[in-house]
Protein backbone atom coordinates (compact mmCIF):
# COMPACT_ATOMS: atom_id res chain seq x y z
CA UNK A 1 0.00 0.00 0.00
CA UNK A 2 1.41 3.39 -1.02
CA UNK A 3 1.74 5.91 1.77
CA UNK A 4 0.72 9.48 1.01
CA UNK A 5 3.50 12.02 1.56
CA UNK A 6 3.16 15.72 2.47
CA UNK A 7 4.22 16.60 -1.09
CA UNK A 8 1.55 14.31 -2.52
CA UNK A 9 -1.12 15.92 -0.39
CA UNK A 10 -0.07 19.40 -1.51
CA UNK A 11 -0.20 18.26 -5.13
CA UNK A 12 -3.72 16.94 -4.58
CA UNK A 13 -4.83 20.20 -2.99
CA UNK A 14 -3.29 22.31 -5.77
CA UNK A 15 -4.94 20.20 -8.48
CA UNK A 16 -8.32 20.46 -6.73
CA UNK A 17 -7.94 24.25 -6.65
CA UNK A 18 -7.07 24.23 -10.36
CA UNK A 19 -10.26 22.28 -11.08
CA UNK A 20 -12.35 24.63 -8.96
CA UNK A 21 -10.89 27.61 -10.80
CA UNK A 22 -11.43 25.93 -14.18
CA UNK A 23 -15.09 25.32 -13.41
CA UNK A 24 -15.75 28.91 -12.27
CA UNK A 25 -12.88 31.24 -13.29
CA UNK A 26 -14.83 34.43 -12.54
CA UNK A 27 -15.55 33.56 -8.89
CA UNK A 28 -13.56 35.93 -6.61
CA UNK A 29 -13.95 33.49 -3.69
CA UNK A 30 -11.96 30.89 -5.62
CA UNK A 31 -9.22 33.42 -6.41
CA UNK A 32 -8.97 34.35 -2.72
CA UNK A 33 -8.80 30.66 -1.72
CA UNK A 34 -5.91 30.17 -4.13
CA UNK A 35 -4.09 33.22 -2.77
CA UNK A 36 -4.50 32.05 0.83
CA UNK A 37 -3.35 28.51 0.00
CA UNK A 38 -0.25 29.75 -1.83
CA UNK A 39 0.68 32.06 1.07
CA UNK A 40 0.85 29.22 3.61
CA UNK A 41 4.49 28.30 2.88
CA UNK A 42 7.21 28.39 0.24
CA UNK A 43 6.47 24.75 -0.60
CA UNK A 44 2.80 25.61 -1.20
CA UNK A 45 3.91 28.34 -3.60
CA UNK A 46 6.41 26.06 -5.40
CA UNK A 47 3.79 23.32 -5.84
CA UNK A 48 1.23 25.83 -7.11
CA UNK A 49 3.57 27.29 -9.73
CA UNK A 50 4.48 23.83 -11.01
CA UNK A 51 0.91 22.56 -11.20
CA UNK A 52 -0.52 25.73 -12.78
CA UNK A 53 2.27 25.87 -15.35
CA UNK A 54 1.88 22.27 -16.46
CA UNK A 55 -1.92 22.29 -16.41
CA UNK A 56 -2.14 25.58 -18.27
CA UNK A 57 0.23 24.36 -20.98
CA UNK A 58 -1.12 20.84 -21.44
CA UNK A 59 -4.83 21.64 -21.22
CA UNK A 60 -5.56 18.28 -19.62
CA UNK A 61 -9.03 17.86 -18.19
CA UNK A 62 -8.64 16.60 -14.66
CA UNK A 63 -12.17 16.37 -13.32
CA UNK A 64 -12.75 12.64 -13.90
CA UNK A 65 -9.39 11.31 -12.75
CA UNK A 66 -8.45 10.03 -9.35
CA UNK A 67 -5.87 12.09 -7.51
CA UNK A 68 -3.06 9.60 -8.00
CA UNK A 69 -3.90 9.38 -11.72
CA UNK A 70 -3.94 13.14 -11.94
CA UNK A 71 -0.42 13.38 -10.57
CA UNK A 72 0.85 10.64 -12.84
CA UNK A 73 -0.84 12.01 -15.98
CA UNK A 74 0.82 15.38 -15.40
CA UNK A 75 4.18 13.86 -14.50
CA UNK A 76 3.89 15.38 -11.01
CA UNK A 77 5.42 12.67 -8.83
CA UNK A 78 7.32 13.30 -5.64
CA UNK A 79 10.54 12.44 -7.46
CA UNK A 80 9.74 14.98 -10.15
CA UNK A 81 9.06 17.58 -7.51
CA UNK A 82 12.44 16.94 -5.93
CA UNK A 83 14.50 17.01 -9.13
CA UNK A 84 12.34 19.47 -11.07
CA UNK A 85 12.03 17.11 -14.00
CA UNK A 86 8.75 18.41 -15.43
CA UNK A 87 8.44 18.94 -19.17
CA UNK A 88 5.91 21.47 -20.46
CA UNK A 89 3.62 20.06 -23.14
CA UNK A 90 1.87 21.62 -26.14
CA UNK A 91 1.48 25.30 -25.30
CA UNK A 92 -1.64 25.88 -27.34
CA UNK A 93 -5.19 27.05 -26.89
CA UNK A 94 -5.46 25.96 -23.26
CA UNK A 95 -2.40 28.01 -22.36
CA UNK A 96 -3.96 31.00 -24.14
CA UNK A 97 -7.24 30.84 -22.28
CA UNK A 98 -6.58 29.20 -18.91
CA UNK A 99 -2.88 29.46 -18.21
CA UNK A 100 -2.39 33.25 -18.38
CA UNK A 101 -4.90 34.03 -15.62
CA UNK A 102 -3.27 31.51 -13.29
CA UNK A 103 0.22 32.74 -14.08
CA UNK A 104 -0.97 36.31 -13.52
CA UNK A 105 -2.26 35.38 -10.08
CA UNK A 106 1.20 34.06 -9.23
CA UNK A 107 2.68 37.53 -9.83
CA UNK A 108 -0.06 39.86 -8.62
CA UNK A 109 -0.57 41.42 -5.21
CA UNK A 110 -4.08 42.52 -6.17
CA UNK A 111 -6.48 41.21 -8.83
CA UNK A 112 -10.06 41.82 -9.84
CA UNK A 113 -12.61 39.68 -11.66
CA UNK A 114 -14.78 40.58 -14.65
CA UNK A 115 -16.93 43.62 -13.86
CA UNK A 116 -15.31 44.16 -10.43
CA UNK A 117 -13.95 47.57 -9.34
CA UNK A 118 -11.86 47.53 -6.18
CA UNK A 119 -10.44 50.32 -3.99
CA UNK A 120 -6.99 49.53 -2.55
CA UNK A 121 -5.11 51.42 0.18
CA UNK A 122 -1.43 51.31 -0.77
CA UNK A 123 1.38 51.17 1.84
CA UNK A 124 2.45 54.82 1.29
CA UNK A 125 -1.03 56.26 1.83
CA UNK A 126 -1.89 56.40 -1.87
CA UNK A 127 -5.15 54.86 -3.11
CA UNK A 128 -5.62 52.74 -6.23
CA UNK A 129 -8.99 52.12 -7.86
CA UNK A 130 -8.44 48.89 -9.75
CA UNK A 131 -10.65 48.31 -12.79
CA UNK A 132 -12.23 45.00 -13.82
CA UNK A 133 -10.06 42.03 -14.80
CA UNK A 134 -6.96 43.96 -13.76
CA UNK A 135 -3.89 43.17 -11.67
CA UNK A 136 -1.20 45.07 -9.76
CA UNK A 137 2.15 44.09 -8.24
CA UNK A 138 3.85 46.45 -5.76
CA UNK A 139 7.54 47.22 -5.19
CA UNK A 140 7.75 49.82 -2.41
CA UNK A 141 10.78 50.56 -0.24
CA UNK A 142 12.57 53.55 1.28
CA UNK A 143 13.69 54.87 -2.11
CA UNK A 144 10.95 54.03 -4.59
CA UNK A 145 7.26 53.44 -5.10
CA UNK A 146 6.88 51.20 -8.13
CA UNK A 147 3.62 49.64 -9.29
CA UNK A 148 3.53 47.06 -12.07
CA UNK A 149 0.22 47.18 -13.94
CA UNK A 150 0.18 43.55 -15.01
CA UNK A 151 -3.19 43.84 -16.75
CA UNK A 152 -6.10 46.18 -17.19
CA UNK A 153 -6.53 49.64 -15.69
CA UNK A 154 -6.18 51.56 -12.47
CA UNK A 155 -6.73 55.11 -11.21
CA UNK A 156 -4.17 56.33 -8.67
CA UNK A 157 -4.53 59.08 -6.09
CA UNK A 158 -0.90 59.53 -5.11
CA UNK A 159 0.24 60.58 -1.64
CA UNK A 160 2.83 63.37 -1.92
CA UNK A 161 6.42 62.28 -1.19
CA UNK A 162 9.14 64.40 -2.82
CA UNK A 163 11.83 61.82 -2.03
CA UNK A 164 10.08 58.86 -3.66
CA UNK A 165 8.57 59.24 -7.12
CA UNK A 166 5.51 57.11 -7.81
CA UNK A 167 5.93 55.06 -11.02
CA UNK A 168 3.45 52.79 -12.78
CA UNK A 169 4.99 50.29 -15.22
CA UNK A 170 3.31 48.41 -18.04
CA UNK A 171 5.66 46.24 -20.04
CA UNK A 172 8.42 48.66 -21.18
CA UNK A 173 6.51 51.91 -20.60
CA UNK A 174 6.07 53.80 -17.35
CA UNK A 175 4.28 56.84 -15.98
CA UNK A 176 5.87 58.72 -13.07
CA UNK A 177 4.37 61.30 -10.70
CA UNK A 178 5.06 62.82 -7.28
CA UNK A 179 1.70 63.94 -5.87
CA UNK A 180 -1.13 63.70 -8.36
CA UNK A 181 -4.14 61.69 -9.50
CA UNK A 182 -3.96 59.84 -12.80
CA UNK A 183 -5.34 56.91 -14.76
CA UNK A 184 -3.25 54.21 -16.44
CA UNK A 185 -4.50 51.42 -18.69
CA UNK A 186 -3.12 48.73 -20.96
CA UNK A 187 -5.51 47.39 -23.58
CA UNK A 188 -4.44 45.24 -26.54
CA UNK A 189 -0.87 46.48 -26.13
CA UNK A 190 -1.83 50.19 -26.06
CA UNK A 191 -0.53 52.13 -23.02
CA UNK A 192 -2.80 55.03 -22.02
CA UNK A 193 -2.47 57.73 -19.36
CA UNK A 194 -4.93 60.43 -18.30
CA UNK A 195 -4.19 63.07 -15.65
CA UNK A 196 -6.91 64.32 -13.30
CA UNK A 197 -4.57 66.81 -11.63
CA UNK A 198 -0.83 67.21 -11.12
CA UNK A 199 1.99 66.29 -13.49
CA UNK A 200 2.85 62.88 -14.99
CA UNK A 201 5.86 62.06 -17.16
CA UNK A 202 5.85 59.04 -19.50
CA UNK A 203 9.07 57.28 -20.54
CA UNK A 204 10.21 53.95 -21.92
CA UNK A 205 13.39 53.81 -19.79
CA UNK A 206 15.55 55.86 -17.41
CA UNK A 207 17.83 57.09 -20.21
CA UNK A 208 15.15 57.72 -22.86
CA UNK A 209 13.66 61.19 -23.31
CA UNK A 210 10.11 61.65 -22.08
CA UNK A 211 7.43 60.50 -24.53
CA UNK A 212 5.05 63.02 -22.99
CA UNK A 213 4.62 65.30 -19.98
CA UNK A 214 0.96 65.57 -19.06
CA UNK A 215 -0.84 68.06 -16.84
CA UNK A 216 -4.42 68.41 -15.62
CA UNK A 217 -7.08 66.90 -17.97
CA UNK A 218 -4.51 65.83 -20.58
CA UNK A 219 -4.32 62.27 -21.90
CA UNK A 220 -2.12 60.21 -24.20
CA UNK A 221 -2.06 56.74 -25.71
CA UNK A 222 1.10 55.04 -26.93
CA UNK A 223 1.65 51.93 -29.03
CA UNK A 224 5.16 50.58 -28.22
CA UNK A 225 5.14 48.26 -31.23
CA UNK A 226 4.69 51.08 -33.77
CA UNK A 227 5.74 54.15 -31.79
CA UNK A 228 2.37 55.80 -32.54
CA UNK A 229 1.47 58.49 -30.01
CA UNK A 230 -1.91 60.21 -29.68
CA UNK A 231 -2.72 62.88 -27.12
CA UNK A 232 -5.41 65.39 -26.30
CA UNK A 233 -7.45 66.99 -23.53
CA UNK A 234 -10.65 65.94 -21.79
CA UNK A 235 -13.37 67.86 -20.00
CA UNK A 236 -13.21 68.09 -16.20
CA UNK A 237 -14.30 64.83 -14.59
CA UNK A 238 -13.76 62.70 -17.72
CA UNK A 239 -10.47 61.12 -16.65
CA UNK A 240 -10.96 57.43 -15.72
CA UNK A 241 -14.60 57.68 -16.76
CA UNK A 242 -14.84 53.87 -16.52
CA UNK A 243 -15.36 54.40 -12.78
CA UNK A 244 -18.75 55.90 -13.78
CA UNK A 245 -19.53 53.12 -16.28
CA UNK A 246 -18.46 55.17 -19.32
CA UNK A 247 -15.75 54.68 -21.94
CA UNK A 248 -14.74 57.92 -23.67
CA UNK A 249 -12.71 57.34 -26.82
CA UNK A 250 -10.99 59.72 -29.22
CA UNK A 251 -9.69 57.91 -32.29
CA UNK A 252 -8.83 54.77 -30.35
CA UNK A 253 -8.32 51.45 -32.10
CA UNK A 254 -11.22 49.02 -32.09
CA UNK A 255 -8.94 46.32 -30.64
CA UNK A 256 -8.07 48.50 -27.61
CA UNK A 257 -11.71 49.44 -27.00
CA UNK A 258 -12.86 45.84 -27.37
CA UNK A 259 -10.25 44.76 -24.82
CA UNK A 260 -11.40 47.46 -22.40
CA UNK A 261 -15.13 46.81 -22.73
CA UNK A 262 -14.43 43.06 -22.59
CA UNK A 263 -13.42 43.49 -18.95
CA UNK A 264 -17.13 43.92 -18.20
CA UNK A 265 -18.28 40.96 -20.33
CA UNK A 266 -18.05 37.24 -19.45
CA UNK A 267 -15.79 34.99 -21.47
CA UNK A 268 -13.53 35.77 -24.42
CA UNK A 269 -14.00 38.20 -27.30
CA UNK A 270 -12.31 37.27 -30.57
CA UNK A 271 -11.81 39.74 -33.43
CA UNK A 272 -11.94 37.51 -36.49
CA UNK A 273 -10.79 40.20 -38.95
CA UNK A 274 -7.52 42.02 -38.02
CA UNK A 275 -8.53 44.89 -40.33
CA UNK A 276 -11.48 45.63 -38.04
CA UNK A 277 -9.22 45.73 -34.98
CA UNK A 278 -6.99 48.37 -36.56
CA UNK A 279 -9.81 50.82 -37.30
CA UNK A 280 -10.12 53.92 -35.10
CA UNK A 281 -13.34 54.96 -33.36
CA UNK A 282 -14.45 57.94 -31.28
CA UNK A 283 -17.46 58.20 -29.00
CA UNK A 284 -18.95 57.78 -25.54
CA UNK A 285 -19.98 54.21 -24.71
CA UNK A 286 -22.24 53.27 -21.80
CA UNK A 287 -20.96 50.29 -19.80
CA UNK A 288 -24.27 49.76 -18.01
CA UNK A 289 -24.97 47.46 -20.99
CA UNK A 290 -21.48 46.36 -22.08
CA UNK A 291 -22.72 44.17 -24.93
CA UNK A 292 -24.54 47.12 -26.54
CA UNK A 293 -21.43 49.23 -25.95
CA UNK A 294 -19.40 46.60 -27.78
CA UNK A 295 -21.83 46.66 -30.71
CA UNK A 296 -21.59 50.46 -30.83
CA UNK A 297 -17.78 50.33 -30.95
CA UNK A 298 -17.48 47.84 -33.82
CA UNK A 299 -20.37 49.13 -35.98
CA UNK A 300 -18.49 52.19 -37.37
CA UNK A 301 -15.70 49.81 -38.40
CA UNK A 302 -18.16 47.80 -40.53
CA UNK A 303 -18.36 44.90 -38.09
CA UNK A 304 -20.76 43.24 -35.69
CA UNK A 305 -20.44 41.29 -32.45
CA UNK A 306 -22.16 37.91 -32.15
CA UNK A 307 -22.50 35.86 -29.00
CA UNK A 308 -21.65 32.31 -29.99
CA UNK A 309 -22.05 31.03 -26.41
CA UNK A 310 -22.30 32.72 -23.03
CA UNK A 311 -18.50 32.63 -22.87
CA UNK A 312 -17.52 33.44 -26.45
CA UNK A 313 -18.23 36.53 -28.57
CA UNK A 314 -16.98 36.81 -32.17
CA UNK A 315 -16.45 40.15 -33.94
CA UNK A 316 -16.51 39.90 -37.73
CA UNK A 317 -17.09 42.10 -40.76
CA UNK A 318 -20.74 42.69 -41.71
Amino acid sequence: MNESTPEDRLLDEAIDLIIRYQNDPENPVTVEMIRAWRARSKLHEDVWLRVSKVHGASGKILTTQRKLERRQSLGLTRRNMMIGGISVLAAGAAAYTFGPRLLLSARADYMTAKGEIRHIDLPDGSVATLGPESALALDFDGKRRNVDLLAGMSFFEVAADATRPFSVFSDKTRATALGTAFDVSSDAGIFSVGVDHGLVEVRTSDDAPAIASLTERQWMSYDPSSGDLDRGEREAGQIASWRDNLVIAERETVSALVARIGRWLPGRIVIADPFVGRQRVSGVFDLSDPYLALQAVVHPAGARARRMTSYLTIISSI
